[in-house]
């Protein structure tokens, strides 16, 4: 027995294939990863009504907070500037809505009278064409859908009372986002340097440096995301009125709140649009509207996007589809919004935390310290008053 005796102590991880190792070790790091976000995600879905607010108003603070600087450096107290911005975003915000919802309610009319007279010749196609669909097969389609209507009436107000507590968190939700806009406005350096004290001393510098990267980024991004809607709204708003589609001025609202979600927004806005002029003027004022669309946002992907944007705060393509989707997915229409905004400023920080460090100036070599001769002292310094220098030394 004493042949098989184990004289040295054997390390079953050199047993191993390397591979496995590694595979492992990035294994059960990749789940550790994976189970902290879904613990997150967890809190963050029961204080949603709190988070989405208080993100609304970092993005609104992005977009406002330059001008309130621009004030405060030319000699207007932060106090007084922050209260001029609000209001003047308020009162901007009131006029553009009142001024949309005016110009809707003024040709909802006229889109109404377009849109029976477009059904009626509908319906003239289908009975006429090769489907030979009559006015009796279109009144039994409508009498299946009133009775649908009235089965699903129980689901159908069940929803409508979840709307109205919704609702109700729309309004707190409103409120905290503007008092929390405030205080970013007026304070937001004292409040990031107070989360970042929650750091380790010895990194907190670049933390601080890493938000200071993240919220530049938002800022460019908040900034070209608004000019790109605003260029999208003008164009395509104006080749509506130029075609003489009814609700021109609501659709170019609505292409500009689209604009702050890329790529998707743009494309579900243009398509409500073709589809009002499809409706109300033909297939023919339809594909010229579906032209005019396609060249704006043939411009602000190749011309606007890069040239505003800069390398900073630029994410591939695919990048910026696939946050919109899993942002839709978990949150609907405002994880869209907030989806690619989220990954600028990540992109940004992260890049700025894994970055090396810059070395520091190296010193200066002896021999060139040595070849400097000393600065020459004046009488005053070589000696105090009344005595005199040391020769020998």
């Amino acid at each position: 027995m004493n042949d098989f005796k184990i004289t040295t102590r054997d390390d079953a991880a050199a047993s191993i294939p390397r591979v496995l190792r590694v595979s492992a070790a990035l294994s059960w790091r990749l789940l550790m990863v994976v189970g902290a976000l879904y613990v997150v995600g967890l809190v963050i879905g029961q204080i949603y009504v709190v988070v989405i607010p208080v993100a609304i108003a970092l993005l609104l603070s992005a977009l406002l907070a330059p001008i309130v600087s621009w004030l405060a450096r030319h000699g207007v107290p932060r106090a007084v500037a922050t209260a001029m911005v609000l209001i003047g975003g308020l009162a901007v915000v009131g006029g553009v809505l009142t001024f949309v919802i005016n110009a809707f309610i003024e040709g909802f009319p006229d889109l109404q009278r377009q849109v029976v007279a477009s059904l009626n010749q509908l319906k003239d196609s289908l009975a006429r064409g090769p489907l030979h669909i009559n006015d009796v097969q279109i009144g039994h389609y409508l009498t299946q859908a009133q009775e649908w209507l009235a089965a699903n009436q129980a689901a159908l107000t069940s929803g409508a009372l979840s709307t109205a507590g919704t609702f109700g968190n729309f309004l707190t939700g409103l409120v905290l986002a503007l008092f929390t806009l405030i205080y970013f406005l007026h304070d937001g350096r004292g409040v990031w340097l107070f989360v970042a004290k929650l750091a380790p001393k010895r990194v907190r510098h670049r933390v601080d440096v890493a938000g200071c990267r993240g919220f530049a980024s938002l800022v460019g991004f908040v900034r070209a995301t608004a000019l790109v809607a605003v260029v999208d709204a003008l164009g395509i708003g104006t080749g509506l009125m130029i075609l003489g589609v009814p609700l021109a001025i609501p659709l170019a609202a609505l292409v500009f709140l689209g604009g702050f979600v890329p790529i998707v927004g743009a494309v579900a806005s243009g398509a409500v649009a073709v589809l009002v002029a499809l409706v109300t003027k033909g297939w023919i004022v339809a594909l010229i509207v579906v032209g005019i669309v396609l060249a704006v946002q043939q411009i602000e992907g190749n011309v606007l996007q890069p040239l505003i944007l800069g390398r900073a705060v630029q994410i591939h393509a695919l990048g910026v589809v696939l946050a919109i989707s899993i942002g839709m997915v978990v949150s609907g229409i405002v994880g869209a919004l907030l989806a690619v905004p989220l990954v600028a400023v990540l992109n940004s920080a992260i890049r700025s935390l894994v970055e090396e460090e810059e070395p520091a100036e190296p010193p200066e070599p002896a021999d060139r310290a040595e070849a400097e001769p000393p600065p020459e002292e004046t009488p005053d310094e070589k000696t105090p008053t009344g005595s005199a220098p040391n020769s020998e030394v």
